[in-house]
């Protein structure tokens, strides 16, 4: 079955959709394989041959992909799966997952997936301490009255 089929059969009606808030409102889908979680048929994870998924897990960031000489029956075996250690660094991240788009599968999903790659390592980086508060005024020169060195 065609792509453009499959999503004829699946934009108005599937589990994934998410809508929310008005008529005006952008309609949502939170299927895998959909980068930006958005629902058209360019994003979508259920009606495209070739996906992209950029998940997080317990070991770091996971990047899944659909083999291409997969056949259609073979659906536990239709995927690679490459995980990126969140203590590689976020070069390293952004550089691991852009490689399925550089060699020519989806290049057209390039800037999705590293928007998706670059929040997931944000949040799994340990903030910075904040330092502490410089005292101003009339508290500066108490304590370096009252302190001489």
């Amino acid at each position: 079955m065609s792509t453009d089929l499959q999503w004829l059969l699946l934009r108005k009606n599937n589990s994934f959709i998410v809508k929310r808030g008005g008529v005006e409102a952008q309609i949502f889908s939170k299927e895998p394989g959909n980068p930006r979680n958005l629902h058209s048929h360019k994003f979508s994870g259920l009606a495209n041959e070739k996906t992209i998924d950029v998940s997080d897990s317990a070991t770091g960031i996971r990047i899944t992909t659909r083999k291409v000489k997969a056949s259609t029956h073979a659906v536990a075996t239709a995927r690679a799966v490459s995980s990126i250690r969140p203590r590689s660094g976020a070069r390293r991240s952004l550089g691991a997952a852009i490689q399925p788009a550089k060699r020519g599968y989806r290049p057209d999903l390039r800037t999705a997936v590293l928007a998706r790659v670059s929040a997931l390592v944000a949040t799994q980086t340990p903030p910075k301490p904040t330092p502490p508060k410089k005292v101003r005024g009339k508290k500066a020169k108490a304590t370096t009255a009252a302190d001489p060195l």
